[in-house]
């Protein structure tokens, strides 16, 4: 299997289908704990956090959407890591799926491997309480 980055460099998209304006979504972000990332390394996937396992899909956003998330349902909350993930490698597991007011949000159906890992971030609390973010891709 090719490699995540090899995806993202335009070799294959594949189905990681359109999140609204027709746009293929490249990229996908995962919050999680700092504590929660450290286990998944040591187990080599990770499953998901509570919620993602209560759900039956690990939750992932956009880059348009992850500040949004953050916001809503990590406020205030330190210790978190930002983890970017290559959509192509998740293949047909990476299902879209409409939430907050009909949008299209990637849910995947399944544990997430190493290989489609492209990086792991801090995602600290800035002076305001407000998270962070390093530049993102769509």
């Amino acid at each position: 299997m090719a490699s995540a980055r090899s995806l993202l460099d335009g070799r294959a998209v594949r189905d990681a289908t359109a999140w609204g304006s027709g746009r293929v979504a490249q990229v996908v972000y995962k919050i999680c704990r700092a504590s929660e990332w450290r286990e998944a390394e040591r187990a080599g996937a990770f499953g998901g956090a509570a919620i993602d396992l209560s759900d039956g899909y690990i939750h992932f956003s956009t880059g348009e959407q992850v500040a949004e998330t953050a916001a809503r349902h990590f406020a205030g909350m330190g210790d978190l890591v930002l983890v970017a993930v290559a959509a192509a490698a998740l293949g047909p597991a990476l299902k879209w799926e409409p939430s907050r007011g009909g949008a299209l949000f990637p849910h995947l159906y399944g544990v997430l491997t190493p290989d489609a890992v492209l990086w792991v971030k801090p995602l600290p609390l800035g002076g305001d309480g407000r998270h962070m973010f390093p530049e993102l891709e769509s």
